[in-house]
């Protein structure tokens, strides 16, 4: 599943952006957002998803369980 930022936690620090391989985050109203459609949890990209750990704010970056998780190309 994709995930989300939950705007009330982002400080919009930025730190998140630039390393997402699919450009799913952009800013609305001050804060960062992940256009669902676009996030693949780096599927493909990386191990493991990228903007996690780089949140300065824990449980900021959640997964959006209300998406289908994305499925790679066979």
């Amino acid at each position: 599943m994709p995930f989300k930022i939950i705007a009330s936690q982002c400080t919009s620090s930025s730190a998140c952006e630039p390393l997402c391989p699919n450009v799913a985050m952009s800013v609305k109203a001050g804060n960062f957002v992940i256009e669902s459609k676009k996030c693949t949890e780096c599927i493909v990209h990386f191990d493991e998803p990228q903007c996690v750990p780089l949140c300065r704010v824990e449980n900021t970056n959640v997964i959006d369980t209300s998406v289908p998780r994305y499925q790679a190309p066979a």
